[in-house]
């Protein structure tokens, strides 16, 4: 996969976390920051670096050049993913799904803000096992860098999605997942009698 330029591109940058961190030395401790920077472009590139450093601006400085080397490029429909994927990094598990148009994204803090710097605005996602906010961040990265749209599917296998999907599937593969309207429930407010 070549490498995306990020001179190129109006990258916006998220603090996920700052952690102050300490080494102990003979005279006592010595602290400093640790940050996790997720940046974005709000259209489909994303990254995340770690900074660290005496002072929190310089640490979260240093974690947004790290950001910046280390982008992916997520494939988008319309607002959404194009499939389900789950990844994991270290102890840390992300399931995420598509979602249909107008749910949001429903995620924790540290997978909403790769989410909303990739330019996902519908998503459905669980965060499973470890919640420590590096190794979520790398597990949700993992799992946008894993996605494949149809058309680069095809493209792998030497036919169009059309061969593959037949028109109509391939018509549904690029365009946003449908909202289904679901019937008002018969008892709003639960219980089957009339309590």
């Amino acid at each position: 996969m070549a490498r995306i330029d990020p001179t190129k591109l109006n990258l916006e940058e998220k603090v996920v976390q700052i952690n102050r961190v300490a080494k102990v030395v003979k005279g006592g401790r010595r602290f400093s920051f640790s940050s996790v920077v997720v940046v974005g472009d709000g259209n489909g590139i994303v990254g995340v670096g770690l900074g660290k450093a005496g002072e929190v601006p310089e640490s979260i400085r240093k974690g947004v050049e790290d950001a910046k080397k280390n982008l992916v490029r997520v494939p988008l429909v319309g607002a959404t993913i194009p499939h389900a994927v789950t990844r994991d990094f270290g102890a840390s598990t992300v399931m995420l799904r598509p979602a249909s148009q107008g749910t949001g994204v429903i995620a924790g803090g540290s997978v909403r803000a790769v989410a909303e710097a990739a330019g996902i605005r519908d998503l459905l996602s669980k965060s499973m096992g470890s919640n420590n906010p590096i190794n979520v961040v790398r597990a949700t990265v993992k799992c946008l860098a894993a996605l494949r749209s149809a058309d680069e599917i095809a493209a792998a296998r030497g036919k169009t999605a059309e061969q593959l999907l037949g028109k109509r599937g391939a018509e549904a593969a690029r365009k946003p997942h449908e909202v289904i309207a679901r019937p008002a429930p018969a008892f709003p407010f639960g219980g089957s009698r009339g309590r």
